[in-house]
């Protein structure tokens, strides 16, 4: 309503590979780690970020195998909508 995009985090079930799996799927999405950017973004830390972490590194910070991290950008919802269903159908 005022202009700006939202964060959205959840798990995935599957764990690392299926994390890396659905953004791997994904078209419309920029695979980044900025947020606050106008375009659509889309992250999975385990495998990117933050993978110098050991595992146990990364879950002493809150972040588990499975999180998935979107910034959602101007595009239209309908657009983005479509590309989460497919990558989801990917994993």
């Amino acid at each position: 309503k005022k202009g700006f995009g939202g964060m959205v985090v959840f798990g995935i079930k599957g764990g690392m590979t299926a994390g890396a799996k659905f953004i791997e799927s994904l078209k419309l999405f920029s695979h980044l780690a900025n947020v606050g950017d106008a375009k659509s973004l889309a992250l999975h830390p385990s495998s990117t970020s933050h993978s110098q972490l050991t595992e146990e590194q990364q879950r002493e910070s809150g972040l588990t195998p499975d999180l998935i991290r979107l910034s959602i950008g101007i595009e239209s919802s309908d657009d983005i909508l479509e590309d989460l269903e497919q990558a989801f159908k990917r994993v």
